[in-house]
């Protein structure tokens, strides 16, 4: 079995420099000739060579020839500034939102150019195989390096720009944050930011596992980070789309997130302070769940819970009459008064509900109006029980 001989890195150091001399004179009508077939073949070049691009696109050209050239008359002669063009050419190309698929086919369709070219001089020389080979090779390996160095620069400006992206779009979540937001401050903002207002928005906070959630996020979710450790807030656009409840239960699958009311642009501070309420009411344990949990589901816990020392008061003052019962009495006529509340006294499905016989449940209300008189005729006082049978301030105490 032959052993694989790979290619040099630098093949132009192998070739004879006076190769390197004996080009120089033909370069400005290979520069034209290059220039041509680009315009001509590369569809996003096709057009006069005017201004900044005109002047970019000779310059390349004729910089890649001369260069090629005198890296086979001095291999070791310093390159810096030539790659900072080719690096400048690749900036550019991401600048007037091209991909680098043209730049590239102009790469390889001046090399072929230039292989023709340079291959007659060189056989009109009567350059040896060996060289000629070598010829080859460092045109092809020469165009890779440019291609290259060019790939790096539209990768660095592509991450400039998106940081850039990012920052924006920051300031215009920031601004939406703020109560009393200026509309035209913020559509002006995110016309910077090239993000398009919606109509309607919604607040999506979340603590632990930030780091796997919000690559998932919509493209067009604003995201604000806060002080609290792998937390933060993002706001997304049109909350009630099809398909984004479901992408956004994908994207929460490993932390607990709470997503706000859909509310017009202008109000997202009200769906996000929402949204943080019940975030710290899951902190607290007093609302259990995992993923997403829409604030929509629990409003009423949000409403009763906005001063938990009132409710617990409510509670302890409300639930009084049952403090004198033994725990296990306590729990029976707490489910019985729950029960009975919830239909209206009707027996029957307070007794299906308990699993007990109605009798039982009869013997069950007396108690109740011992303890809890004329308040169980009161409607004020009944809806009062309810919230405190539902409190869990009270539940856990």
């Amino acid at each position: 079995m032959m052993e694989q001989v790979l290619p040099p890195d630098q093949p132009w150091t192998g070739i004879p420099p006076r190769i390197g001399e004996l080009l120089g004179p033909h370069l400005p009508a290979l520069a034209d000739e290059v220039i041509e077939a680009i315009m001509e073949r590369v569809p996003a070049y096709r057009r006069p060579l005017r201004g900044r691009f005109g002047a970019g696109i000779r310059t390349g050209v004729e910089e890649a020839l001369g260069q090629f050239a005198n890296l086979i008359a001095e291999p070791d002669l310093d390159r810096a500034g030539a790659e900072r063009i080719y690096r400048g050419l690749g900036r550019g190309e991401h600048r007037e939102r091209r991909s680098l698929d043209a730049l590239l086919a102009a790469y390889r369709l001046g090399a072929r150019v230039s292989w023709r070219r340079v291959a007659e001089i060189a056989i009109g020389a009567g350059v040896d195989r060996r060289t000629l080979a070598l010829l080859a090779e460092a045109v092809f390996a020469y165009i890779d390096e440019l291609s290259a160095l060019s790939a790096e620069g539209y990768a660095e400006e592509q991450s400039i720009a998106a940081g850039e992206v990012e920052h924006r779009r920051r300031r215009v979540a920031g601004l939406l944050l703020e109560q009393d937001a200026d509309e035209g401050t913020v559509r002006a903002a995110a016309n910077e930011a090239d993000w398009k207002p919606p109509a309607t928005i919604a607040a999506l906070v979340w603590r632990g596992g930030g780091g796997r959630l919000r690559p998932r996020l919509p493209a067009t979710a604003l995201v604000v980070e806060d002080d609290a450790a792998d937390g933060g807030t993002a706001l997304v656009p049109d909350p009630t789309a099809p398909g984004l409840r479901a992408q956004l239960e994908r994207a929460t699958r490993s932390t607990i997130a709470v997503l706000g009311p859909a509310v017009p642009l202008l109000e997202a501070p009200a769906s996000a302070v929402r949204a943080e309420s019940l975030l710290g009411l899951i902190a607290d344990g007093v609302v259990e769940g995992a993923g997403l949990i829409p604030s929509d589901d629990h409003l009423a816990i949000l409403a009763t819970y906005g001063d938990p020392a009132v409710l617990r008061d409510l509670a302890a003052a409300r639930l009084a009459p049952l403090d004198g019962e033994t725990p296990a009495s306590r729990a029976r006529l707490t489910a019985t008064l729950r029960a009975w509340l919830d239909h209206q006294g009707e027996v029957a499905p307070i007794a299906a509900e308990l699993h007990v016989h109605p009798q039982t449940v009869r013997y069950r209300l007396n108690r109740l109006r011992d303890l809890f008189g004329a308040a169980l005729e009161d409607p004020a006082r009944r809806f009062e029980l309810a919230l405190a049978l539902r409190s869990p301030v009270w539940r856990r105490a």
